[in-house]
């Protein structure tokens, strides 16, 4: 069966490589153009780009996916089935193309968590598992129907980051099943509307910087929560000094206190509490806006704290 892949980010490489070691035909894949970036502006591939050209694979790189020149070099490839992981939104005129349809790997248990951010949004929200779905695309996003899903168990202490790599694997083997089953026929699909009411949905929708602002006036649980789930993109953070103050990783003590929420209390060596309105914020990894990223100890001997 003859496979076009279709992502951009290092979540997407693992399941290509999964695809290609399962000995999946991928007769091209289809991924962001090279930007700059960083300081320099240098130009960058993507991690799919450079996984593909190592590998001698077709790449196409496409700036509008209704260009006329791309749709005709797509549809020459021949494809029965599209992969997508971690790409952005395809036109009616790309998924409806290949025989077999257009297979999507989304990072959550289907229908909760649509959107672009469903890893930190189900830590952000203290949810006590997550999983990937694998699902036939249709007009609206993350709507259509379910093939496959595998759920994880979460600690509750796992950043977005340490989450992003166990569904990164996790995804990579449920997608290799999906495409089996697809090519063998052996598979069933089950409309999203059969799994929860719309009235229960909880959505993941593209983060922005003002999600990362902590407000103290939060209980400790919601915002270790928020800390964990922002970590280390886009990063939750405070105000220190008049300086934006990143905080990549805490811990989390609920105690009684006359602190007023948001003052830190600190011995200046080994810890910097933040009150919050049930307890403390212990920061262990933190960036101040124009230095470096580094843990707490290392900070606080460079950087003196008055508490008010």
């Amino acid at each position: 069966m003859r496979i076009v892949f279709m992502g951009t980010p290092q979540f997407a490489v693992t399941s290509l490589d999964e695809l290609l070691m399962s000995g999946c035909d991928i007769v091209g894949v289809v991924t962001a153009p090279d930007k700059p970036a960083g300081r320099g502006q240098k130009v960058s591939q993507s991690a799919v780009k450079e996984y593909a050209v190592a590998h001698g694979i077709k790449v196409m790189q496409p700036e509008k996916l209704k260009d006329q020149a791309f749709l005709d070099e797509l549809k020459a490839l021949g494809a029965e089935l599209f992969v997508v992981v971690a790409f952005r939104m395809l036109p009616e005129i790309v998924w409806t193309m290949p025989i077999r349809g257009t297979v999507n790997l989304h990072a959550s248990l289907l229908p909760q968590y649509r959107g672009a951010a469903p890893i930190n949004w189900v830590l952000i929200n203290g949810e006590k598992e997550s999983g990937v779905t694998t699902f036939f695309l249709k007009h609206d996003i993350d709507t259509g129907n379910v093939l496959f899903t595998e759920k994880i168990t979460l600690t509750g202490q796992e950043t977005a980051g340490e989450l992003h790599d166990r569904l990164m694997n996790k995804g990579a083997g449920l997608l290799v099943k999906t495409v089996k089953a697809i090519e063998s026929g052996r598979y069933s699909e089950l409309p999203q509307s059969e799994l929860t009411q719309a009235t229960d949905l909880k959505h993941a929708p593209k983060l922005a910087k003002e999600d990362g602002n902590i407000n103290w006036d939060k209980d400790t649980t919601t915002v270790y929560n928020l800390i964990r789930g922002l970590s280390p993109i886009p990063c939750a953070y405070t105000q220190l000094n008049g300086k934006t103050f990143k905080i990549y990783k805490a811990d989390g003590k609920i105690e009684a206190s006359d602190i007023p929420p948001g003052k830190f209390v600190t011995d200046n060596k080994t810890y910097l509490e933040f009150a919050t309105t049930d307890g403390f914020i212990s920061v262990t990894d933190v960036q101040l806006e124009g230095k470096k990223r580094m843990g707490i100890e290392e900070f606080l001997r460079g950087n003196k704290l008055n508490q008010d």
